[in-house]
């Protein structure tokens, strides 16, 4: 997870890649209509996302229920957007809020604000400009209770998965490629 620029993509596609994983890539998912304002320099709103975010909850649910590791590289910048997303897991109980039994799991991808300006300058194929980040950033809300993992994804993207296979045999034993089931 992260805002804009913080490597999603590249980042998740390789991190899905080592661990055997399947990849989803939630841009691939926005409807036009997102796409279009986002191109048009809209922020979205709520009731832009909480479409996208069902529809990739419910694509992360078909991967769980299928014993399927998935990694999906997703903004997911407040608590009730990865609220939404944690509902995937059938056995989640959102009002008893036990994020550490959850199937789902969040890694923030940190990365300061002039990296991600300059990374999103490069980026000209992308429907998210530029001029965005700022209310992406704005947005951004980590709650510690949460237990998000953090990684700084400023690092070469290489260095930056390494550090990410090392949280995850820390943090996530289950989900290591040595584990035993």
């Amino acid at each position: 997870m992260g805002v804009s620029g913080a490597g999603k993509s590249t980042i998740g596609a390789m991190l899905a890649q080592v661990m055997n994983a399947h990849f989803l890539d939630a841009d691939g998912y926005h409807p036009q209509s997102n796409k279009d304002k986002m191109k048009a320099g809209i922020p979205l709103t709520d009731e832009d996302r909480f479409p996208w975010l069902e529809t990739l909850r419910d694509a992360l649910r078909v991967s769980l229920v299928n014993g399927e590791t998935v990694i999906l590289g997703c903004s997911a910048l407040q608590k009730h957007y990865r609220q939404i997303l944690r509902c995937a897991d059938p056995d989640y109980v959102p009002a008893a809020a036990s994020y550490a039994s959850c199937a789902v799991n969040f890694l923030l991808l940190s990365v300061d604000a002039e990296v991600l300006a300059a990374r999103l300058e490069k980026r000209a194929a992308h429907f998210m400009p530029a001029k965005l980040l700022q209310s992406q950033l704005d947005l951004l809300q980590i709650d510690e209770s949460e237990r998000i993992l953090k990684v700084d994804a400023s690092l070469h993207p290489h260095q930056t998965l390494k550090a990410i296979q090392a949280l995850i045999c820390s943090n996530l034993p289950h989900l290591s490629p040595n584990h035993q089931s």
